[in-house]
């Protein structure tokens, strides 16, 4: 399993290496070739002003920037994506909850078969942390060799190292979510700067001042702001989903673990 895990582990790092490049550059190609479209500016030349209504055209004067928050908003979807489905399989194919009290009830039982049946139904990160736990109190009460002490430690250690193999591969990649949060409206406000400079400085060098020139330097400017203010909040939104979504499951490991340990010592204490 830990191979497999591996080797899963090692396309997803190369997923995410990839993701950000490929992202900025179509970025970039959005940027260049649909919001800079000629036919969206006066005289089909991008160097002027964009044409009343172009929206597009008006995001594409916000500068250089632009194409990266473009490029940061990529990858924010992919990201939420790849992490909906991962975190989705890892979840299994029914309730957490429901399976949580399959497991208690069958163990209290004594239908460690039934257990095991469950878990191959279930699926998922909590059934194959389940399994390895059931499978190791399969073992325990074979041994005659062992304590109850011991048995009760083996059984909790192998629970503790299937959830940290699981573990890690819900929570990957969810920094970079986090990351892009953080620096997307920075990023704005850093494209938004900018933006402001090149518009007064433009009007220093013009002479009278120009209401419509700075209305409209200023607009394209801002066009930076809002969108890495957008993408930050979708990146957010996502992470915080996400983190719940990885609490729950975590949460369900715990509680099927626990139910574990305590049906054994309950058992062993009846023997």
């Amino acid at each position: 399993m830990s191979k497999q895990q591996s080797g899963g582990g090692s396309l997803k790092s190369l997923f995410a290496a990839i993701v950000i490049p490929v992202a900025i550059i179509v970025g970039f190609l959005i940027w260049k070739f649909v919001m800079g479209n000629p036919a969206r500016f006066q005289d089909g030349n991008p160097e002027l002003n964009p044409l009343p209504g172009e929206i597009l055209g008006n995001m594409y004067k916000g500068g250089f920037i632009v194409p990266i928050l473009i490029g940061m908003f990529i990858t924010v979807v992919t990201f939420a994506i790849e992490r909906f489905i991962t975190i989705g399989k890892s979840k299994g194919t029914g309730s957490i909850e429901g399976f949580v009290t399959k497991i208690r009830t069958l163990m209290s039982s004594g239908d460690v078969a039934g257990a095991k049946a469950e878990c191959a139904k279930q699926r998922g990160s909590i059934a194959n942390v389940v399994n390895a736990g059931i499978f190791m109190y399969q073992q325990m009460e074979a041994d005659k060799n062992l304590d109850k002490e011991r048995k009760l430690m083996a059984i909790q250690k192998e629970l503790e190292e299937a959830t940290t193999l699981e573990l890690p591969m819900l929570s990957k990649n969810l920094v970079i979510i986090s990351t892009i949060a953080s620096i997307a409206t920075l990023m704005g406000l850093l494209g938004t700067v900018i933006g402001m400079i090149r518009a007064f400085a433009a009007l220093s060098t013009a002479g009278a001042p120009d209401a419509v020139a700075l209305s409209t330097g200023i607009s394209e400017a801002l066009n930076n702001t809002a969108l890495g203010i957008g993408t930050s909040a979708i990146a957010i939104i996502m992470y915080n989903y996400f983190t719940s979504r990885i609490d729950s499951i975590t949460y369900g490991i715990d509680e099927a673990g626990y139910s574990i340990v305590q049906t054994f010592a309950a058992r062993y204490q009846h023997a």
